[in-house]
């Protein structure tokens, strides 16, 4: 896996960790203890260059760690192996559940993460994972972890939320902005999908329960919605921009705003984007492409 656009969510494990010392504080029911710690357990600040855990709200860790790595090098290596992951920004807790493995919190007992919590990773990130022919491994495996009703570290993101924010799930596929370089290539490629709109993204600031939060416009203009009713694009193009988080990075590169031309295809009650484009003044062969459309007839 590639790692890129990986960023330190701090706000969120700041909010995350005001939470877990008010759990511990309260002496709540998030928080599960392991009464023994082994005579050669003890505190060590995390290092700068473990980048997986560092910063993520506390400064100090307890080594052995769960995972029984017994050095500082050797958690830096395999921590390591994670950030391609969370840079596909899979599930916005994943980081949380991570680092309570590799990096648990110094106190004089060790806490685990809920089940839940696991669960909930791991049905995001899984199927990235699977994508590079990674399997989930075994020893993450989900029922080592305490049930809800226990004392444990829960998830801070609520997948379940009435609010129109979702967890996101990256895809497998790479979507990247595509060169129009030439009006005909791009008519091709506007006949081979099964829709086509031109759409008005916005990037909104980091917020605590997603790494990237987007807007669109829903005055978007639709230039071919086969297999889909009209007025279905607009919403199965919302759920795409809230769960494929990697693929609309990919495309905006950077900035804060854009017009875009996307293309895709419907896959059972999703859609993909498979290309998109950006509308400029200067991108000469997207404009007479779109221009053309309305009258074109593809080759079958």
């Amino acid at each position: 896996m590639r790692a890129r656009h990986y960023q330190h969510p701090a706000r969120l494990c700041t909010r995350w960790l005001l939470l877990f010392l008010g759990w511990i504080s309260a002496c709540g029911s998030h928080v599960m203890y392991v009464d023994f710690l082994g005579s050669s357990s003890r505190c060590t600040r995390i290092p700068r260059n473990m980048a997986l855990c560092y910063d993520i709200g506390y400064s100090e860790m307890r080594i052995p760690n769960l995972l029984e790595h017994e050095t500082m090098a050797e958690v830096i290596q395999q921590s390591s192996s994670w950030l391609p992951l969370l840079a596909r920004e899979c599930h916005p807790d994943a980081r949380i559940f991570l680092c309570s493995l590799f990096a648990p919190i110094c106190l004089d007992r060790f806490i685990f993460p809920c089940r839940s919590l696991c669960e909930a990773v791991r049905n995001s990130c899984a199927p990235i994972m699977a994508c590079y022919g990674y399997p989930w491994p075994e020893i993450l495996k989900c029922d080592k972890f305490p049930a809800d009703h226990g004392m444990c570290i829960s998830a801070i993101t609520n997948g379940t939320s009435t609010s129109r924010r979702t967890v996101p799930r990256a895809s497998c596929k790479d979507c990247e902005l595509e060169e129009a370089n030439s009006s005909k290539e791009i008519l091709d490629t506007f006949c081979a999908n099964d829709f086509i709109a031109k759409v008005r993204i916005s990037k909104k600031n980091m917020t605590s329960s997603t790494l990237f939060d987007f807007d669109m416009d829903s005055k978007l203009e639709i230039l071919k919605h086969d297999p889909l009713a009209k007025a279905d694009v607009f919403p199965r193009l919302q759920q795409w921009l809230d769960l494929d988080a990697t693929c609309v990075q990919n495309i905006m590169r950077g900035t804060r705003l854009g017009i875009y031309v996307i293309c895709g295809e419907v896959q059972e009650d999703t859609v993909v984007v498979n290309k998109a484009y950006s509308w400029q003044k200067k991108n000469k062969n997207l404009q007479f492409a779109v221009r053309k459309w309305k009258h074109h007839k593809c080759r079958s």
